[in-house]
């Protein structure tokens, strides 16, 4: 697994604890990725299993991580449409983004939030989207 830049020790410990392949990696203009293989989803998508990419701000852990990106592209099974989709070409592959935004009433807590709190947030996401 590539280790391209090192995270802080808080969300190396919560990785490994996941049992999921992580690596980070550096794209072109120094964007920094953390990619995680076999995520699991929710049933009623199209994938059992995602590689999900987070971008890691420079300033993380202070800035916030925002956004989730998907490969293989996610569909609902019931064939309805999911919002605010884009794709963004990483690491050789077409992800697609999901253009989800914490908000005022739930922003990012420098010192609290982290890797483990916005993977916490992607999976309200895509239960979320199920919902709709």
């Amino acid at each position: 697994m590539r280790r391209q830049f090192a995270l802080p020790e808080f969300d190396v410990k919560y990785l490994d604890t996941t049992g999921i392949d992580w690596e980070t990696i550096v794209e072109p203009r120094d964007s920094r990725w953390l990619l995680l293989s076999s995520w699991p989803v929710p049933a009623g998508y199209t994938a059992e299993q995602v590689t999900v990419a987070l971008l890691i701000p420079a300033g993380y852990p202070d800035s916030q991580i925002d956004m989730a990106y998907f490969d293989p592209h996610l569909a609902r099974q019931d064939g309805k449409a999911i919002g605010a989709l884009a794709t963004h070409n990483l690491d050789g592959r077409t992800f697609q983004r999901w253009s989800r935004h914490r908000t005022k009433q739930a922003p990012w807590r420098p010192g609290e939030d982290d890797v483990s709190s916005h993977l916490a947030l992607v999976d309200d996401w895509l239960e979320r989207e199920l919902l709709k």
